[in-house]
């Protein structure tokens, strides 16, 4: 066995050649890395791996055992998956998600234009789970408003981006938020509430400071958003009885139901609630003339399975009012399987138990363990640029570390979400900085001191740790 012991070197080397081809990858594809590209590179990195271990005289079998293993063990997050594409699908033709829209734009006013602007962001980034499609659709309107009222757009894209990153945390409807607990071997809805405790207080920090910034400044004109709300109302029945679904996951949730119990039942409710409000929704979803048990059906299959678009009078809204259903989460399914196989064979080889000893060498002490989480996450934006790959890198090398501590999966899908997905946008060469910035027409440095949820969110997770506040003990159940 001691001959087989690897030195920390060439337990490294594998995710160094890993981090160098994902960071020419993230140049020669900029956004479409994600579309296949950086999964085959992750199985570029394993096949690196494997020849370390093969030196090493690891057999091909024992890799792929331990692979195997990796893939099981991420098998109820690839569920969660699908249902959460899903759920996403019925929730827009059952008019949900524009509801949620439709009444987060009554709070926007112009006497509290910068507070108003994160909380409608944080609403629809919520309903969406995307915090690139908030500030593609509402964030460009929000900038435009903001023009006409004098505010400087450092500020308006700062509230934008701090608003729509705070609801992308906390959705399951986001790909990151599942992301984090496959990564580090957790549950999806205990690591939403997990992150509640370092997330909300983030946010509310950065309300408060955008009030205070609101006081010093003047505004003119008005902030009308009635042609966004015309344009809800004409194409979706608006009806309050819609949040009657959202109530009843919640309700499942709080109530510890398992989360594909608590995403099954959202999703059928919402295809129930699409044929008692949407019924031309169903009718143009399904490409029919007339409404039909059987177009109802198609209908709400279709919203379910696959890509669906809603068209309304208002171009901003179009992008906004899509879906990707069960098909658009395959990116993601497809990153964590290749993720898993990569994990997997550092695993066979001994090259994570070899990292994780060497960290847990170090970080003597709880605080340092998180700190050592929050500085990889922060290196792999800046050096692959990609906010999937700042969580699943750190995630696998991480989370044998967390384990021989005794701590919580949730410690470390919540560290890797404070520091990894909000940070990404910090990053003027990170593919989220280089979207936001081309989206909003605003630089990263013009709204990075504004954007406070982004980057005081990695200090209040260290702050929790130093003082070990809500740390989570490892259950044997």
């Amino acid at each position: 066995m001691k001959s087989n012991q690897l030195s920390l070197g060439r337990a490294l080397f594998p995710i160094l050649i890993l981090v160098i081809l994902l960071s020419y990858n993230v140049i020669v594809y900029g956004d479409d890395a994600l579309s296949g590209s950086n999964q085959f590179i992750l199985l570029l990195g394993g096949a690196v791996a494997a020849i370390v271990g093969f030196q090493k005289n690891i057999s091909y079998n024992s890799m792929l055992k331990k692979v195997a293993e990796n893939l099981q063990s991420v098998t109820g997050a690839l569920l969660i998956l699908l249902f959460v594409g899903a759920l996403a699908g019925t929730w827009l033709i059952s008019g949900i998600i524009p509801a949620m829209i439709y009444y987060g734009l009554q709070i926007l006013h112009p006497s509290i234009f910068l507070p108003a602007c994160i909380l409608i962001c944080a609403i629809i980034s919520l309903a969406t789970g995307s915090s690139w499609t908030t500030s593609a659709t509402v964030g460009i309107a929000l900038i435009g408003i903001g023009k006409v009222l004098g505010i400087p757009v450092g500020m308006v894209a700062g509230a934008v981006i701090s608003g729509a990153y705070f609801g992308d945390k906390l959705s399951p409807l986001s790909d990151t938020t599942n992301l984090a607990p496959a990564m580090a071997g957790g549950e999806l809805f205990t690591h939403i509430r997990y992150m509640t405790l370092t997330t909300v207080p983030s946010i509310i920090v950065t309300l408060i400071v955008f009030l205070i910034i609101s006081f010093t400044q003047t505004t003119a004109g008005t902030a009308d958003v009635e042609s966004l709300m015309l344009a809800i109302r004409d194409k979706f029945n608006i009806h309050l009885g819609l949040f009657i679904v959202p109530a009843v996951v919640v309700l499942l949730i709080v109530r510890k139901a398992p989360p594909l119990i608590a995403l099954l039942v959202g999703t059928l409710l919402g295809g129930l609630f699409a044929l008692i409000f949407q019924k031309t929704i169903l009718i143009e979803v399904a490409g029919a003339s007339s409404f039909s048990f059987n177009v109802a059906y198609r209908g709400i299959m279709d919203a379910i399975t696959v890509a669906t678009e809603i068209k309304t009078t208002n171009p901003l809204l179009n992008d906004l009012f899509s879906s990707g259903g069960m098909e658009g989460m395959l990116g993601t399914i497809w990153l964590i399987m290749c993720a898993m196989v990569f994990g997997g064979i550092m695993d066979a080889i001994g090259a994570l138990a070899r990292i994780s000893n060497a960290l847990l060498s170090w970080a003597q002490t709880t605080f340092q363990l998180f700190a050592s989480t929050v500085a990889s996450c922060l290196a792999i934006n800046l050096t692959a640029s990609d906010q999937y790959l700042s969580i699943v890198i750190p995630g696998k090398m991480f989370a044998k570390a967390y384990k021989e501590r005794e701590l919580a999966p949730e410690n470390l899908s919540r560290t890797l979400e404070d520091s990894g997905t909000v940070t990404s946008v910090l990053i003027p060469w990170n593919t989220c900085g280089a979207y936001q910035s081309g989206v909003l027409g605003v630089g990263v440095g013009e709204y990075f001191f504004y954007a406070i949820f982004n980057w005081l969110s990695p200090f209040v997770t260290l702050l929790y740790a130093a003082f070990k506040i809500k740390i989570a003990a490892r259950s044997e159940t």
